[in-house]
């Protein structure tokens, strides 16, 4: 009787969604993440083909590895059904990335689809967790600005000029910004 009681009350908890807690640290190492990426685009992934390459083939892979652990952490993909996507078009995304990434301009195309669909995604799970946890404006503004950005990168992959992935990196600078400021919300309403 024992372990049914001690397996309810494990399988309960892992239904339960994540504490206000963790939510502020999950988005805080989403903000580290994307800054560490910003930078390192600047520097090693604008002079080095294969570091830009290897750059823009992880980004969406880490979006779909930290929605994954997200959902996992919050009841589940079965639960969390906009993450769930968005794990599937990131990963779709990063291997597209790397099948077409000698033509820059197909990356930014494949960028700007997944710029739409990612913060279309973003934007729903915002919408979902404001009852839960509050402090959800800006990430479905970031939600909404990523679908955005992506008509942005569309646009351009259809232009004369060649991108690169600085390009790419103040998307990615205004993701660090939101999930920062969203971790800065989730503190101070923990503590008000």
């Amino acid at each position: 009787m024992a372990q049914v009681v001690e397996h309810q009350a494990d399988t309960a908890a892992r239904t339960l969604p994540e504490s206000p807690a963790g939510l502020r640290n999950y988005y805080l190492l989403r903000a580290l993440v994307a800054g560490a990426w910003v930078a390192a685009a600047f520097t090693i992934g604008g002079t080095s083909w294969l570091a830009g390459a290897i750059l823009l083939i992880a980004y969406p892979a880490w979006d779909a590895a930290a929605n994954f652990g997200d959902a996992a952490r919050n009841g589940g993909l079965a639960r969390n059904p906009t993450q769930a996507l968005n794990v599937a078009v990131s990963l779709v995304t990063a291997a597209a990335v790397a099948v077409v990434i000698g033509d820059m301009k197909a990356v930014l195309a494949v960028f700007g689809a997944w710029a739409i669909l990612a913060g279309l995604l973003q934007l729903a799970t915002g919408v979902r967790r404001w009852k839960s946890y509050g402090a959800q404006w800006t990430m479905i503004l970031s939600g909404a600005q990523s679908a955005l950005a992506g008509s942005f990168f569309l646009s351009r992959s259809l232009g004369s000029a060649v991108p690169g992935i600085r390009d790419v990196a103040p998307y990615a600078a205004f993701g660090a910004f939101y999930f920062l400021v969203s971790a800065l919300l989730l503190s101070f309403r923990r503590r008000g």
